[in-house]
């Protein structure tokens, strides 16, 4: 399991994911969920995956390496360093999920499992606007807008009651992040299948360039901070509510 989030915000876009894959007793995994595209000044494209490992590295195999967009095989093929728009990007990454369902859903399902991968694919190339898009496992999507401007994927539900009460179009990027990071750290707290280390990407409008990237771990101090200060906060809210009147 893992836990991802993306904010299309006025300011630009901000993007946080976690790192676990497997956890339990004696097996914990980690591998990087954040993959990026990055040429300056031309695009900067960022994917974070959630579900089957395989499924999941196979498509950013696939969109790395490039495919046909369309149905005509005989089409050269299209990569992430290559595609025109952001919502080809996203088009890519829906068939390349198709075309990995169609190699590997069925051997899945006879071993019991499902084949679930979903992704947020979020980004600008230069003369289009930054996109942020939901990429569900049949390969199509959705895109955030002003109204319903984030999107989460993989262990959701603990994160997800936070950033609803606090997201808005206009929240500055360093606030987003940490808006972020809280909804990360609830998650944390109550699943073991999501842990550190947490990539971090900011990516401000138009600059066509990274603006800030991060690796931090558990002992990170901004980390421990949040943790604190968010974990006293809520007890202190919950010690000045009254009861329940009789």
């Amino acid at each position: 399991m893992t836990y991802c989030v993306g904010m299309a915000l006025k300011e630009g876009l901000v993007m946080v994911s976690d790192s676990r894959t497997n956890a339990g007793v004696d097996h914990i995994s980690v591998f990087r969920k954040l993959t990026l595209w990055n040429e300056p000044n031309e695009r900067i494209i960022a994917l974070t995956t959630a579900g089957n490992l395989a499924v999941t590295q196979a498509v950013v195999d696939m969109v790395t390496e490039g495919l046909p967009l369309d149905e005509d095989e005989e089409e050269d093929v299209v990569t992430m360093a290559t595609v025109e728009t952001m919502r080809d990007a996203a088009r890519l990454v829906g068939k390349a999920l198709r075309l990995v369902e169609k190699q590997d859903g069925e051997a899945l399902r006879q071993q019991g499992m499902d084949f679930n991968a979903t992704f947020l694919l979020g980004g600008q190339i230069k003369g289009g606007k930054m996109r942020l898009f939901n990429i569900y496992s049949a390969g199509n999507f959705i895109e955030a807008t002003e109204q319903t401007p984030y999107f989460q994927i993989g262990e959701t539900k603990y994160g997800k009651p936070i950033v609803d009460r606090v997201i808005q179009y206009d929240l500055e990027l360093n606030e987003a992040v940490k808006l972020a990071l809280i909804s990360m750290d609830s998650t944390l707290r109550s699943n073991i299948s999501v842990g550190p280390p947490l990539d971090i990407l900011t990516i401000r409008r138009d600059a066509l360039k990274i603006e800030t990237q991060r690796v931090i771990d558990e002992g990170d101090p901004y980390l421990r901070e949040i943790q604190k200060r968010w974990g006293n906060a809520l007890r202190s809210a919950f010690k000045r509510i009254p009861p329940m009147p009789e």
